[in-house]
Order: C-alpha cells, then structure tokens, then sequence
C-alpha cells in the first residue's frame, strides 16, 4: 500500500510512522486512519521491536479534521460516536495492545484527539516548544482517544479536571513535571533523542519489555493479590525465553548481551 497521509519505514526493527499532513498539523481524515492501521497490521507482522511515532512539520496531530465532520446537506449532524467506535478507539487498542514499546514523538501541538494519541504511548518524549491541549470542551464534546482514561490516572483528579474542563495550553516541560510524559528535551536535541530511543529498544529483550508493557496495564485493575499472581505466571513464562538466557550467559560472560527480541 503507498501511502498520502503517512509515512511509514520499518528497518532493523524500528517502525518509524510518522503523521504526514504538516498543512493542516497532521489532523486526522478516514483516509489517515485507514493508513495508519494498514501500518500498523505491518508492524505487527513484520518483525517490529519498537514504533516511533511522530508528525511531519510543526505539529504533531491536530486532532480530528473537522471539515470531515460538517453536518450533511440535509443538517443531519454527523454521528460521532460512530466516528469513535470506528477509528479512534481501535487506534488507542492497537497501540495498547502492540507486543513492543510505542515511542511516541511530540514535535509540536499536540490537540484534542492528537494530545490523547500522545498520551497512549509508552514512553513520550516532546520538544520543550511543543504544547499539549484538551481542546474538546471548545466544541461541546469530551476528551475522547481514551483521554477520560489516561488523564486522571496520570495526572489525578483535579488536575485532569481542569485541562479537560478549560482546554488550556501544557506546555511540554508543565506535562513532564505533571508525570503526563517521560521526558521535555531542548528542540535542537529531540531527534537526536527519539534516535536514542529507538536504537536502545531495537536491542533490547522485546519479549520480557511487552510482558512488563502489559503487568503495569493489568495493574490498574487488579487487586495485589492478582497482580502477584500475574508477576509469577509472566516471570515463568519468561524465565524460558532465549532472550532471558542471553541476559544471563552475558551477565556472567561480562560481555553485552545480543537480545534477539525472543
């Protein structure tokens, strides 16, 4: 599939997606999701061990393109849920889901659905230009792309309250000290760090990184007695990994492991 709305590389490892409608700040369009979830069915396929995801030009992702979203000739309104049902919420599921850590890539505005995408990776690093807002409550709506989810567990309660009930701008650096990413880098050294990351997780023990991806998932549902339970089936599952027994053969070897992802 060639792709408009996206581009899309998957070598050594890394899948590099990134939003590609710098014009109108990578908002979304039915066409962008249907390419961004053939890319996706690729990642999962094709031997991917992390994806980078980020935006072309200043934003990272506007949100929802709205002129999709215009009532029809009639004044029927559109229905949003179904808009919901049909492409962001499978979205969020997939990357939630993905057997591999999902770098996400902050280069500017990150909007409405496009702040909450952001906050569906594992590991988010943003430029200290860039800004996060709930733009949603501007049109009437709520914080969708899992937003409702994501916000108070990251941030509690009051503070959750307020970005979705006010929209207002987070910049990058507020975001890192409010524990809504992992990290605010000076803009002159994102790409470099996004390549850090990269490289760091295109060698590393894939496997046991998916399981402990999906523990502290499980965690926010479970009492700690299921939890321990979870911990000791993963560990034993993932003591017979080959990537385990290189970890250990290096350890003792004093030399660096060769993880195969395994």
């Amino acid at each position: 599939m060639s792709y408009q709305d996206i581009e899309f590389d998957l070598s050594g490892g890394i899948a590099r997606l990134t939003l590609n409608r710098p014009d109108k700040l990578n908002s979304f369009t039915a066409n962008m999701h249907a390419e961004v979830a053939d890319a996706l069915t690729r990642i999962e396929t094709e031997g991917a061990r992390v994806l980078v995801l980020t935006g072309a030009g200043r934003g990272f992702c506007a949100g929802q393109d709205l002129s999709e979203r215009k009532p029809a000739a009639d004044g029927t309104p559109p229905d949003l849920g179904e808009t919901v049902d049909k492409f962001y919420a499978p979205l969020v599921r997939r990357l939630n889901a993905l057997p591999m850590p999902v770098v996400v890539g902050v280069n500017g505005v990150a909007a409405g659905a496009g702040a909450n995408l952001a906050f569906a990776g594992d590991i988010v690093i943003a430029k200290a230009s860039a800004n996060f807002i709930q733009s949603f409550c501007r049109l009437g709506l709520i914080p969708d792309t899992g937003g409702t989810f994501a916000l108070p567990r990251l941030v509690g309660r009051a503070r959750a309250m307020g970005l979705a009930l006010l929209g207002d701008k987070l910049s990058a650096k507020q975001a890192e000290e409010w524990g809504l990413i992992w990290q605010c880098v000076a803009d002159e050294e994102f790409d470099a760090a996004l390549e850090r990351l990269a490289a760091h997780f295109a060698a590393a023990p894939t496997k046991g990184l998916a399981f402990t991806k999906r523990a502290l998932q499980a965690s926010l549902g479970n009492d700690l007695s299921t939890q321990l339970d979870l911990e000791r089936d993963m560990m034993r599952e993932l003591g017979r990994s080959a990537d385990y027994a290189e970890g250990v053969a290096a350890f003792l070897g004093k030399r660096e492991p060769q993880f195969k992802g395994q």
